[in-house]
C-alpha cells in the first residue's frame, strides 16, 4: 500500500506545528456555512407530501413538506419568511441526505 501523505505546517496561537497530511484531508471539501435560502434533506428518506407550491409566500413555521424516514413522518417547517422559488422533488421520491428539496427567493 502506497503512502501518499505529505508534510504540512499549521500555525496555532503563534506556534508552528509540522505534521503529515493525508490525501483524504488534503482533498476534503471546504466548510460552507448553511444557506437559509436552500432547504436540504437532513436525513435520507421519502417525500410523502409537498404542502407548498412555487411562487407561494411562506412564513416562519409554515409546513413545507413531509419527509418519511425510518417509519417516521417528519413535518418539515420553514425557518425563514420568503417565497418558494423552486421545488426540486416530487411526491414519493427517495432522497439522500443533503439533497436539495426547496429553494427560496
Amino acid at each position: 500500500m502506497e503512502n501518499n501523505n505529505k508534510l504540512g505546517k499549521f500555525i496555532i496561537d503563534d506556534t508552528v506545528y509540522e505534521t503529515t497530511i493525508s490525501d483524504k484531508f488534503a482533498n476534503r471539501k471546504p466548510y460552507q456555512a448553511p444557506n437559509p435560502k436552500l432547504l436540504t434533506a437532513f436525513i435520507p428518506g421519502v417525500i410523502r407530501d409537498i404542502k407548498v407550491s412555487e411562487g407561494q409566500r411562506i412564513k416562519i413555521g409554515d409546513s413545507l413538506l413531509i419527509l418519511e424516514a425510518m417509519k417516521m413522518k417528519n413535518n418539515v417547517k420553514s425557518s425563514i419568511d420568503g417565497v418558494v422559488k423552486r421545488i426540486n422533488v416530487i411526491r414519493d421520491q427517495k432522497v439522500p441526505k443533503n439533497h436539495l428539496l426547496i429553494e427560496f427567493e
